[in-house]
């Protein structure tokens, strides 16, 4: 049963009761992420210091850095003690500290996310340190062709979009970061209103309730103007720029082609078909793409289809990493499969297939307390409705041929696709070029 609070101060909380657990899984949503930031372009493409861009992510990293009452040895010493797992994630539209503990820690794991959420001592001497941390992080995803190709492909799909920037931003944005800057934000963000507490496993809901309305502290986060809490997941329309493709020349031993097409937001009626159809594609050791790219031509050995769903809008991507020689053939591989499955549709033994595939994941995803405390988390903060099992498992049966033949013309546009392509690309680009046009 899920349970749901809003506390005196603003701060929602909820949680579901799991019998027979011996854990309980914590979250704190925040709605900070990368599309609240305030962004701005130079030269076209260079994310300009000054702005916002990268701060969500940078405040993550500083709030494990030393609070009013513990320095940072003090916190991690804290966390191992209470036996679980505590960590945090940025994403582009939230923010969530998170734990994983045994019944009778959930008071004390809550206080200490209460402690550097809302006491986080954000020194200066800190700051500068991290911001060498965060650069590093950015050139390892910059030095990781993969990672590079898909924030490439991000993007060019949004354009100017806000869902278009990276959740860790650009050195040149990291760098000029300041303490003003990040308390301004917070105050801007880190507020009751638009914090959610989630919970799943074995708890007590009004305890959880009195613990977090007694531990989370607001008052103490304002440095600067209170002004009005942003809402997550606001932005979410493709761009309309004219660059379709990018190709990035890196010397890496591997191309990695990544084509992006239109794709539906978390609460779209076409959710579940682009669960069904992504599972034909590419999301599984029987789809189409791994078939005929890994299995029959053994052409390359990580190949695979992904949705990308947002509060508003999402997208579909198609990737295949090979060798620089076979790209060209391996692209024109892609586009001829996606072709294909637009003229033909898919057959009834696939989509049951698929079907299966997706009621079976979601039930065994449902047996982990860390997954049910999320989706009510997330769900929460972006204002999206909440789903019973018996009402996700009705919604991914009810699929029908019809349903997935109605979103291809959509999902398969060549007019709407994006590409970014990462590789030895001196003798293949213009190939791949003439495949994209």
């Amino acid at each position: 049963m899920i349970y749901k609070k809003t506390l005196p101060n603003g701060l929602r909380v909820i949680g579901e009761k799991l019998e027979n657990y011996r854990s309980v899984s914590i979250g704190c949503w925040v709605g900070a992420g990368s599309i609240l930031e305030m962004h701005a372009l130079e030269s076209g493409e260079t994310l300009a210091a000054g702005t916002e861009c990268g701060i969500s992510h940078f405040i993550e990293h500083m709030l494990f850095k030393g609070t009013e009452k513990h320095s940072a040895e003090e916190l991690a010493e804290l966390m191992d003690l209470l036996g679980g797992n505590m960590n945090a994630f940025t994403s582009k539209d939230c923010t969530c500290f998170y734990a994983k503990v045994t019944e009778d820690s959930v008071s004390e794991a809550l206080e200490l996310i209460s402690e550097i959420v809302c006491t986080s001592k954000l020194d200066e001497a800190d700051i500068e340190r991290e911001k060498g941390v965060v650069l590093e992080e950015i050139a390892m995803n910059n030095d990781t062709p993969e990672d590079l190709v898909h924030e490439a492909l991000c993007t060019l799909y949004y354009g100017s979009d806000p869902l278009a920037f990276p959740v860790l931003g650009s050195e040149q944005s990291v760098s000029a970061l300041t303490r003003s800057m990040i308390r301004s934000y917070m105050a801007r963000t880190y507020r009751p209103e638009n914090i959610v507490i989630a919970a799943a496993g074995n708890l007590d809901f009004e305890r959880l309730c009195s613990c977090a309305e007694r531990a989370f502290d607001f008052s103490l986060i304002a440095d600067g103007a209170r002004e009005p809490g942003a809402k997550a997941g606001a932005a979410g329309e493709a761009g309309e720029d004219s660059e379709r493709f990018r190709l990035i020349e890196k010397d890496v031993e591997q191309t990695h082609l990544a084509l992006a097409f239109p794709g539906f937001s978390y609460d779209s009626p076409s959710y579940y078909p682009m669960l069904v159809l992504n599972n034909i594609i590419g999301g599984s050791v029987s789809s189409r793409l791994f078939q005929s790219i890994r299995e029959r031509s053994g052409m390359a050995y990580s190949v695979y289809s992904a949705p990308s769903s947002f509060s508003t809008s999402g997208y579909f991507t198609l990737y295949a990493g090979t060798g620089e020689k076979q790209a060209a053939k391996v692209l024109e591989m892609m586009l001829d499969e996606y072709e294909s499955l637009l003229q033909g549709g898919i057959t009834e033994a696939e989509l049951e297939r698929s079907k299966r595939q997706i009621r079976t994941g979601f039930i065994l995803g449902r047996e982990n307390s860390s997954s049910r405390a999320s989706s009510l988390g997330r769900r929460e903060l972006l204002g999206l409705a909440h789903r019973s099992e018996d009402e996700i498992l009705s919604l991914i049966a009810s699929v029908s041929l019809d349903d997935v033949h109605s979103i291809l013309p959509t999902m398969c546009s060549r007019e709407s696709m994006r590409a970014a392509i990462v590789g030895r690309l001196s003798r293949s680009a213009e190939a791949l070029k003439r495949l994209l046009q």
